[in-house]
């Protein structure tokens, strides 16, 4: 009896945990200081806690706003044994939001993103995640205490089949950029592309895993008709730890996540009405980039 009592307390909390909220983003503070102060203390605190710092940007072509891009060893070595582009799991953001003369800082949320995208596989390697967030949290601790959650709600157990609404895409409706030869070709490609800044876009980042035929690149959208300056403000720019947006090259196949997809799982209280006001946003992404996939030639768009 006693240990049936333990039993139904186990799969008590179990489904307790499954049925609480998770959000995108945990704020760390408020702080005083300039974003280029900030970005410095934020890059020092991650390599003294052994993160690489992958790159950094200003999203919306903004100087009041910036994004620094980290990962880990433990993280991405684990997230690629992933098939279905667990690589995308590998790279967390801290975005600075600079406003009356004060930084709010914030992060990419483990637990939420690696939810969404390793799905069934993220109980598999759950302990190594669980130590990644709470290593990111005593990273930051110097810098700030508040660590609340905040974007938005979904369900833990709903994360890994999130979508917006009925009739909308999941995770596992990639959108294929592009087919190569081979990955090498790919690479050269995707890199060529970028070096040239093809259709207003500039490299933020490139995590390449070159023994399993797995890239992957954070892109800036710097176009100011249909770029990040034209939808970051509309939905929201407290989001910035939400950009910069990736192709995953895995073997000769390029792909995005659907911006249907994507938008919404880093903005979950978007309205369909705000939605709406970007409705072109998915699309244009798609176009941009699909011309960073296009092969390279001496005439090539660099608008």
């Amino acid at each position: 009896m006693k240990n049936f009592i333990i039993i139904l307390l186990v799969l008590g909390c179990s489904l307790n945990i499954a049925g609480q909220g998770v959000s995108p983003y945990i704020k760390v503070a408020e702080n005083e200081g300039t974003i280029q102060q900030t970005s410095e203390r934020i890059i020092e605190a991650l390599r003294q806690n052994s993160f690489e710092v992958l790159g950094s940007y200003h999203p919306a072509n903004r100087s009041s706003l910036k994004v620094i891009a980290f990962t880990r060893n433990d993280l991405k070595n684990t997230v690629v044994k992933v098939a279905d582009r667990g690589a995308l799991g590998a790279v967390f953001k801290v975005g600075l939001v600079a406003q009356d003369g004060k930084v709010t800082i914030s992060y990419t949320n483990p637990d939420y993103i690696l939810r969404a995208y390793l799905m069934d596989d993220y109980n598999t390697y759950q302990s190594t995640f669980t130590k990644f967030a709470a290593d990111v949290k005593t990273a930051f601790s110097p810098i700030g205490n508040d660590f609340s959650p905040f974007g938005g709600l979904v369900e833990a157990d709903k994360l890994k089949k999130y979508h917006y609404k009925i009739m909308m895409p999941y995770f596992t409706d990639p959108v294929t950029l592009r087919e190569f030869a081979s990955f090498e070709e790919g690479l050269t490609v995707i890199k060529g592309n970028l070096n040239a800044k093809k259709g207003n876009t500039v490299e933020v980042y490139k995590l390449v895993y070159p023994n399993k035929d797995i890239a992957v690149f954070g892109i800036a959208l710097k176009s100011k008709e249909d770029g990040e300056s034209h939808f970051l403000p509309k939905i929201g720019i407290e989001h910035a730890a939400a950009m910069p947006y990736e192709i995953i090259l895995q073997g000769n196949k390029a792909t995005m996540l659907h911006g249907k997809y994507r938008i919404a799982l880093h903005w979950p209280e978007l309205s369909m009405g705000t939605f709406m006001k970007i409705m072109s946003t998915p699309g244009d992404i798609e176009d941009a980039l699909e011309g960073l996939c296009e092969p390279i030639s001496s005439d090539s768009d660099s608008r």
